[in-house]
């Protein structure tokens, strides 16, 4: 199936917020199907990566392979990863990669592709445009998340050399999320004394503009599922 817009959502209603602000959170962005389709894709995928930030460069492995790791060593990737967040830039997370080729998208059939498809959409950039107010925002790159106990992401801004990005989205697929589990998008003030949070919700897309310093908090053991979200740029 194709994802699909929500048919009465408007995008005027957000732009103000957005300027005013530089983020808006914008609920029921899809049908409920494309909602429900992207959500149970995620869940049902078996092929996900295992992401962290290491001395050595981003350490990337099947998240089958690190459930069959001896807990020995589990346990000291994951030391070094919470050392590592208290002085640098850290992340520890689940990921998928949002391809990027058109005609792998059309040819597959995957709700990966569907998703990339719907965001290089003229229904999306026009959407986008209106919200942002830039012209002819792309959509660049991205990748699904899934954030379970022990995950997390360090505060960051986005603006990388080289990419030109000028606004970020997280779409969110999280039903039942209490906010005492974590994983709450935190935007931070310039001086890191107060923070204004956004609690994972279902069929929402979180739009705000880079640079901008933000975080993902924690995800707790007491979270009765993951933290799934879709995650990407536009340049």
């Amino acid at each position: 199936m194709t994802l699909q817009l929500d048919p009465g959502f408007d995008p005027t209603a957000y732009a103000m917020a957005y300027a005013a602000h530089g983020r808006v959170r914008i609920s029921g962005l899809l049908d409920e199907d494309s909602a429900e389709a992207l959500y149970y894709g995620l869940k049902e995928r078996q092929d996900w990566w295992h992401l962290t930030n290491t001395v050595d460069g981003v350490l990337k492995m099947p998240v089958s392979e690190r459930a069959t790791m001896k807990r020995k060593r589990r346990r000291r990737l994951d030391q070094e990863a919470f050392e590592r967040a208290r002085r640098d830039f850290q992340y520890r997370y689940e990921s998928l990669h949002v391809p990027t080729d058109i005609s792998d998208r059309e040819r597959d059939a995957d709700v990966l592709h569907r998703f990339a498809a719907l965001m290089a959409s003229d229904a999306m950039a026009a959407v986008l445009r209106t919200i942002t107010g830039v012209a002819a925002p792309v959509f660049s790159d991205g990748h699904a998340t899934a954030y379970g106990p022990g995950d997390f992401l360090t505060v960051h801004d986005d603006d990388v050399p080289g990419k030109n990005r000028v606004a970020a989205y997280v779409y969110g697929l999280t039903p039942l999320w209490r906010p005492e589990w974590g994983g709450i998008l935190f935007f931070h003030g310039d001086d890191d004394a107060s923070v204004s949070g956004l609690v994972p919700r279902f069929n929402t897309l979180d739009l705000f503009a880079v640079p901008q310093r933000h975080s993902v908090s924690l995800v707790t053991p007491s979270a009765v599922d993951r933290r799934y979200a879709i995650t990407g740029w536009l340049s």
